[in-house]
């Protein structure tokens, strides 16, 4: 099938992102070529994994099988927080997995500042990328201390922070920072991980419905109207359908005004800050 009618976003490497992907985090691997290959007929090309998740070889798996060029396909990964101090054997791991001679963006998972290893597994980023074995790179998870410490130190302004952000946490003070540096910010948890009683919310079912749009269509969009890229995970190929028809309106500035009241500073993730896991 063609590739959707998916807007890109650019990167200040110079490339392009698809603002819509697939994420596979909590994707089985057993399930992960399927999935892939599902969203891959349905016109998706743009694909999120990344060590942690323990897929990458069958994300991999699915390219080959897809038989799409790959410069067709957009395919990030991200570096676990145990590889470090060992980003560049943690990276070729990574492209071995995935059967790739480069992927499109490399991030750093978390920061852990506590350990204060991420400045050292940056500068690595910094050399992957200047191998071309990755057209980009970036981060996950940094709030602006982290961020402005890798730009101090190294004058390499990440070309992506990947956070949790959705509308009852919406990271105004962290948003502000990266669209003054030209950082691009992908949201995980778009959707609020469906942990909260924001598509039972009356302001915005009526948002919905004037669009005749579901309320997690009306979110999705409210994400790519600010220029956010999203990969809302699904196993359900009528559920990525659904994310991927949401093109075809525009909520009006008066619409926005409702997303921005939800701002709740309710997090279901972790705090970056504080996360510690190796």
């Amino acid at each position: 099938m063609p590739a959707l009618s998916i807007p890109n976003v650019p990167l200040s490497s110079g490339t392009a992102i698809p603002q819509l992907g697939v994420g596979v985090y909590l994707v089985e691997p057993a399930d992960t070529v399927d999935v892939v290959s599902t969203a891959f007929d349905l016109g998706y090309r743009h694909i999120d994994t990344a060590a942690l998740y323990r897929n990458e070889a069958e994300v991999g798996q699915a390219i080959a099988q897809s038989g799409l060029d790959r410069d067709d396909v957009f395919v990030t990964t991200k570096l676990w927080n145990t590889d470090q101090t060992r980003a560049a054997d943690a990276f070729q791991e990574s492209l071995d997995r995935l059967q790739l001679d480069r992927v499109d963006l490399y991030l750093i998972h978390w920061p852990q500042p506590m350990h204060g290893e991420a400045l050292g597994a940056w500068r690595s980023l910094i050399d992957i990328a200047e191998s071309g074995r990755a057209s980009a790179i970036g981060v996950s998870n940094f709030e602006v201390e982290h961020l402005q410490q890798l730009i101090d130190e190294t004058g390499v302004v990440p070309a992506v922070n990947q956070i949790e952000l959705h509308p009852l946490h919406q990271r105004r003070e962290l948003a502000e920072f990266c669209a003054a540096h030209n950082i691009v910010i992908e949201a995980w948890a778009p959707l609020a991980q469906g942990k909260s009683d924001l598509f039972e919310r009356p302001e915005l079912i009526e948002i919905a419905q004037a669009h005749g749009k579901s309320p997690a269509q009306a979110v999705l969009r409210w994400h790519v109207q600010q220029g956010r890229v999203i990969f809302p995970k699904t196993l359900r190929r009528e559920r990525l359908i659904e994310n991927a028809d949401i093109f075809d309106f525009e909520l009006s500035a008066d619409e926005i005004a409702v997303f921005d009241s939800f701002e709740a500073g309710t997090n279901f993730g972790p705090d970056p800050r504080t996360f510690d896991r190796r």
